[in-house]
């Protein structure tokens, strides 16, 4: 969870009084709606944001317009994570199919990934209607983060959502490639510019100016059409009696003329009007009383309304008139008359803003003024006792750009901030200066005998006082952390006991995150036991503080260690047990929820049930990847890419696994099955050794290499690459002793070794069965199937069955003459069926997944037909219509089209859209034509 959202920003503005009707500009911005972007550039006070605002307005008016989504952007946006929470908001506001809880905006590097991007894209492509994106102000923006993912989303936005950019400066984003494609349409400088008639119509008509037609056109000459500064000389004029030497004397660049015209402007208000708006132009959204917390008065609220419909710069953010902005241009205009008359007043004026933001609760507004003022010492002190509340909503990064702005001597004293700040660059990755920040923390209290004090010593200052008392278990928290992203697994385990230690009785947060930190040293490790216990009591701490989301992710772990141990029924357990954990919340799923229903869909291809695995993966989906962890767009699609290759989509799984790669984001976890010894798995199995042979290449690894958990699954695949190298090179009997299959051999049984002395289960079985067919290869019948044979004894007690089935034809033989040798084993005899090549050019479908339950039968035929509307829908599927179209062609809700979507992709057990076409076709439930 992060900040919270003004939504203020989220509106549109109201329309200005006495604006004047512009259709060549709206008919261009219109034009808009056929291309992806639309970029509105040009210097402030060129009217940008009336236009858009006009244009929009107009648009409403007419049956079938396109919605529209706004964010007026600030220098305060300029970070991933609140970027795009305000972005999702605004498209919130239109169709369900966006929630605004639709990315994983965790702060840091990977908030606005291509996996967010991809989520977002996901939910826009479902919206029923025509959408206009308007982000406003954008040259905020100034994060290459930001720039990177809206390029990104630019070129994967749906034909029917419109992305509109008002900005100051181009944007560095892909707009030749825009341009060259018609994709772009622009509105410049030239464009916004009052003609000679536009500044009439304005001057004479909305201003009520005694204007002749030869001073509007000197006006417009001299203004060039500048909006600001035409509603500054129209404001100048009123009431001069000598209109015409006025308009005569205006000279000069826009800058001189903007400086003239407030000037003026300012000395013809009465005192107490010029008096409030300099004093509350310290603010970048005013409202009635945070105007008079700043300038000591009351009734500012009226005071905002007369200003309003004195057309005096006011810009309203909401429809009830609470919230207001001033013109862009006239603030600076303002603070920079503010600093030249009252420069004593200005620290005192932000103060008094930043009390009231604190009293509000907004410690992000309280801090920027306390930094304005230039009040580090206050700062700090709201800094401090906003960490408790940063921690629980993870706004490290932002705490990290604040302390950054403040002198290095106020951190040094305030050792709570200071070790803060350390922890924040922990948690987003940045270990540059993690340990010399700890350092200096330490110096200042730890005596010479290695003693913490109780109490904070004279010349340091601390507000959190609890803060204080975790001192030394932090300390030592963040060193656990750095220890594990230098390679230290010992370091790390040692670190994070002696943080277990030290963690104040009831701070449940930091005992948890100690305990996961010495899990996950365990699990680098290979100490899986104790990985799971640490991860265990970790996940109870999280619970006792009451953040069930985080237990979720560490159940991914648990999940994982069951798996690498072998104990499917356990790892099921732990994901079905977190899914009943979100139940019981408010009713609404957790962010992780996905994440439980991948795990399920692995547990489930594993034993086979290809269909229910796909199942899973349809409710994951449904829930997005912003009900996900950082990770899930990664699992996810490596999840997709098993299943496409268990129904034969190679082609599919080979492209899931690409984009796998591109969204992968590293953590604290190992990384023990990397995408690409995935991938170079898929290769083998689509028969290119020289893919493969180049990954191995490139991981440098050999038969010969030493062996540790961590690179376990690169080497499984490596002996697969050598055992395919074998039978590419098999000519005769005699190739039975070619060195790539005695290299597999001796790389196998040194695995097995290693995976049983480990206690690793699941690899063990792998192994067992890759070496049966190294014994195979070397006509060693005997100790093929003895080997093969306990594979299958440590196999059946969970019902693995893909560890066999998705070998390849390799083991088909060996097991099926196992399943002769036992013909009373009801599980030789599946793996023997669902491994044996199939007659029929359909997909191959694994069987039920356990022993116990009954046999299906699998084949062309369908268990369970569609219905006569899922075949309406199919029909449609096979078409270029989106899921929004498909729901209006058959009078259905969007969400009933999913339900039957789910129905057909469970009946004809496929995963993907394409398939189920291509599955149709092959039943003649759809013509030959019409195939994909």
């Amino acid at each position: 969870m992060g900040a919270p959202l003004v939504q203020t920003k989220l509106h549109v503005p109201g329309g200005r009084a006495g604006a004047v009707p512009r259709p060549r500009l709206s008919d261009r911005l219109a034009r808009g709606l056929t291309a992806k972007l639309t970029l509105v550039s040009a210097p402030a006070g060129f009217g940008k944001t009336t236009v858009l605002a006009q244009w929009l307005a107009e648009s409403r008016q007419v049956p079938g317009g396109p919605a529209v989504a706004w964010v007026s952007l600030d220098e305060h946006d300029d970070e991933p994570g609140r970027f795009w929470s305000y972005v999702v908001a605004a498209l919130a506001g239109i169709s369900d199919a966006v929630h605004a809880d639709s990315l994983p905006l965790l702060p840091g590097p990977s908030a606005a990934s291509e996996a967010a991007m991809a989520s977002l894209l996901n939910a826009l492509g479902e919206l029923p209607v025509d959408v206009v994106l308007v982000l406003d102000d954008y040259h905020a923006v100034t994060a290459h983060e930001i720039h990177d993912a809206v390029g990104y989303l630019l070129d994967h936005l749906p034909s029917q959502v419109h992305l509109v950019l008002s900005s100051r400066s181009d944007p560095p984003l892909p707009l030749s490639r825009l341009r060259a494609r018609g994709d772009l349409v622009e509105v410049r400088s030239a464009d916004l510019r009052f003609t000679r008639d536009e500044a009439a119509q304005y001057l004479t008509g909305s201003m009520g100016l005694d204007l002749a037609a030869a001073e509007v056109t000197l006006l417009a000459e001299r203004t060039e059409g500048w909006a600001a500064a035409l509603q500054l000389a129209g404001l100048s004029l009123r009431d001069r009696d000598d209109t015409s030497e006025a308009v005569a004397g205006f000279a000069g660049d826009d800058r001189f003329i903007v400086d003239f015209l407030a000037e003026e402007v300012l000395t013809r208000l009465p005192a107490d009007v010029r008096e409030f708006l300099l004093r509350t132009a310290v603010l970048r959204r005013l409202t009635g009383p945070l105007c008079d917390a700043v300038t000591g008065q009351t009734g500012g609220a009226a005071r905002l309304i007369e200003l309003e419909r004195a057309n005096m710069f006011l810009v309203p953010l909401d429809d009830r008139r609470e919230w207001y902005r001033y013109h862009h241009l006239f603030g600076d205009v303002l603070r920079a008359h503010l600093s030249e008359q009252y420069p004593d007043e200005v620290a005192a004026l932000h103060r008094r803003a930043s009390d009231w933001w604190h009293g509000q609760g907004d410690a992000a507004q309280a801090v920027e003024h306390a930094l304005a003022a230039a009040d580090p010492e206050r700062a700090a002190e709201l800094m401090e006792l906003a960490i408790p509340l940063m921690a629980r909503d993870r706004r490290e990064a932002e705490l990290a750009r604040w302390v950054g702005a403040l002198p290095d001597d106020v951190v040094r004293t305030r050792p709570v901030l200071a070790v803060a700040l350390a922890g924040a660059l922990a948690q987003v990755s940045d270990f540059a200066t993690v340990g010399q920040r700890l350092d200096d923390v330490e110096r200042l209290l730890v005596d010479a005998d290695g003693r913490w004090p109780t109490q904070p010593p004279d010349g340091l200052v601390v507000v959190d006082t609890d803060g204080f008392r975790a001192l030394p278990a932090m300390v030592h928290l963040y060193r656990s952390a750095l220890a594990l992203s230098h390679g230290d697994p010992a370091g790390t385990l040692e670190l994070a006991r002696r943080a277990l230690q030290l963690a104040p009785e009831g701070h449940h947060l930091l005992r948890a995150a100690a305990r996961a930190l010495a899990g996950l040293a365990a699990w680098g490790m290979g100490d899986l036991g104790a990985a799971h216990a640490a991860y265990t009591d970790s996940a109870l701490d999280m619970r006792r503080a009451g953040h069930l989301a985080d237990v979720l992710g560490l159940c991914i772990t648990l999940g994982e260690v069951c798996q690498a141990e072998g104990r499917l029924t356990d790892e099921e357990r732990t994901y079905r047990d977190a899914l009943d954990l979100t139940a019981t919340a408010d009713g609404a799923p957790l962010r992780g929820s996905a994440d439980m229903h991948v795990g399920l869909a692995g547990v489930l291809l594993e034993r086979g049930d290809i269909a229910g695995a796909a199942a899973e993966m349809v409710t994951a989906d449904a829930l997005g990847e912003h009900k996900g962890l950082p990770q899930n767009p990664y699992r996810s699609r490596v999840l997709h890419a098993w299943l496409a290759e268990a129904a034969g989509d190679l082609d599919a799984a080979l492209s899931l696994l690409d984009e796998a790669e591109r969204v992968y984001t590293s953590d604290y976890a190992p990384d023990v099955r990397p995408v690409a010894a995935v991938r170079a798995r898929l290769r083998l199995r689509r028969g290119e050794l020289d893919h493969a042979e180049a990954w191995a290449r490139e991981r440098h690894l050999g038969p010969a290499d030493d062996l540790s958990y961590l690179r376990e699954y690169e080497h499984i695949t490596l002996a697969r690459l050598l055992l395919a190298r074998h039978r590419a090179g098999e000519a005769d009997p005699a190739a039975a002793g070619s060195p790539p299959l005695d290299a597999a051999t001796r790389l196998l049984q040194r695995l097995a070794a290693a995976a049983e002395s480990g206690g690793r289960g699941r690899p063990l079985i792998e192994i067992l069965a890759l070496l049966a067919q190294a014994h195979a290869a070397r006509a060693e019948r005997d100790t093929a199937l003895s080997t093969l044979r306990r594979a299958v004894e440590l196999a059946e007690p969970e019902g693995y069955v893909q560890v066999f089935t998705g070998q390849g034809p390799a083991l088909a033989s060996p097991l099926g003459a196992l399943s002769r040798a036992e013909p009373g084993s009801g599980y030789l005899r599946r793996l023997a069926t669902v491994s044996a090549p199939k007659q029929s050019g359909g997909p191959r479908i694994a069987a039920q997944t356990t022993a116990n339950r009954p046999e299906r039968p699998w084949g062309h035929a369908l268990v369970e037909p569609l219905s006569d509307r899922e075949l309406d829908v199919l029909r449609l599927l096979a078409t270029d219509l989106v899921g929004p179209d498909i729901a209006r062609e058959l009078h259905i809700s969007l969400n009933t089209m999913r339900t039957h979507s789910r129905n057909i992709f469970r009946k004809l057990q496929v995963t993907s859209r394409r398939a189920a076409v291509r599955r149709a076709v092959e039943l003649d439930l759809l013509p030959r034509q019409r195939r994909t």
